[in-house]
């Protein structure tokens, strides 16, 4: 899941922009790409990266580098809530009274994270998962956990919202949000309005988050509220935002992952073919009736199901909903009458 393009500690984009890279512990992406944009009010940081002292360190070192500080931030504009992104913003907040900017669906789930207490979280994942066809000796550690510290169950607040469309308020830049969900319900991709340094041909330029990488696919999961009933559509959310994003036709994307890159057009078609083939190969294994717990086990991952760890195997069954989810939307996949746990089948 690396990149096999190192970005270095710090790196100068042009045209006011320079990126960051900021670690992630204990993760195979290595890094979260932070960048700094240079505006009339001092530097806007698009997300912060992970909450831990040698992240923080990192990110210090960075803006020291670009001749800046901490204390010198005026904004951050966060693409998602995820730690590997939101994680430092609290503290980047507290250092430089800086605002912190997030799209408002992704700001309801972290008021939902905030206000919900970790033992209400572990049975509502405890029975998701019996829900999905999960053992029980994968389930039972949940309905026995002890609260304890995780990454991503205290973010901090926004102080803004971004609304989808909107000049942002960068002084003297013109960073307009465009709305991708599907990573998340929130996520949101950043247009620099601006003509490339490098007069690169297209539509300026794009930090994409996690929206939009070069070498991998984004997790598409579940964000679901536990006293919400909605079904949501995330991979068909996904799907449209990437198409919107290939018509913006930006000359150079850079992504929160990995390395910057151009022909966006392109790399959009590779994800959307990705995905197509995904759930046609997903609908071979329905010839049999399947549980989502069932239908992970058989999907292609990164590394054999027996070596994916526990933690990531509970995505891994979110992705597969996911993806059932679009199949049954699409009339290509059903759920079995009576079936207990619920089993889905191709149609």
């Amino acid at each position: 899941m690396t990149s096999s393009r190192e970005h270095p500690p710090t790196y100068d984009h042009g045209g006011g922009v320079r990126s960051l890279r900021v670690p992630i512990p204990d993760n195979p992406l290595g890094h979260t790409l932070v960048y700094v944009v240079d505006t009339d009010r001092g530097p806007v940081l698009i997300d912060t990266g992970w909450d831990d002292p040698a992240s923080w360190d990192a990110l210090a070192a960075g803006l020291a580098a670009c001749g800046t500080s901490v204390a010198e931030v005026h904004g951050v504009v966060i693409t998602h809530h995820h730690p590997d992104h939101h994680g430092l913003s609290g503290r980047v907040r507290e250092a430089s009274g800086a605002w912190v900017a997030m799209h408002a669906a992704d700001a309801s789930i972290v008021r939902r994270a905030r206000g919900t207490r970790p033992e209400r979280w572990y049975t509502y994942m405890a029975d998701k998962l019996a829900a999905a066809g999960a053992p029980e000796e994968h389930v039972a550690p949940l309905r026995t956990a002890r609260r304890r510290h995780l990454p991503g169950l205290s973010p901090a607040l926004p102080d803004r919202e971004i609304t989808p469309g909107e000049l942002l308020d960068l002084p003297g830049r013109r960073l307009r949000a465009i709305w991708t969900p599907g990573h998340t319900p929130g996520h949101v991709c950043l247009h620099l309005e601006e003509e490339h340094p490098a007069r690169l041909p297209g539509r300026g330029r794009l930090f994409s988050g996690d929206h939009l990488l070069p070498e991998i696919t984004p997790h598409i999961g579940l964000y679901e509220d536990p006293d919400d009933a909605t079904v949501t559509d995330p991979l068909g959310d996904y799907l449209d935002s990437l198409e919107r994003v290939g018509r913006l036709a930006p000359a150079e994307i850079l992504p929160a992952h990995q390395h910057a890159f151009t022909d966006a057009p392109s790399r959009v078609r590779e994800l959307l073919d990705h995905h197509e083939d995904r759930l046609t190969g997903l609908l071979a294994l329905l010839a049999t009736p399947l549980t989502p717990w069932q239908l992970a086990e058989r999907m292609e991952w990164n590394r054999p199901w027996q070596q994916i760890p526990y933690g990531s195997r509970n995505i891994a069954v979110s992705e597969a909903e996911a993806h059932l989810r679009r199949l049954v939307k699409l009339g290509r996949a059903e759920a079995v009458t009576g079936s207990e746990p619920v089993a889905y089948q191709a149609v």
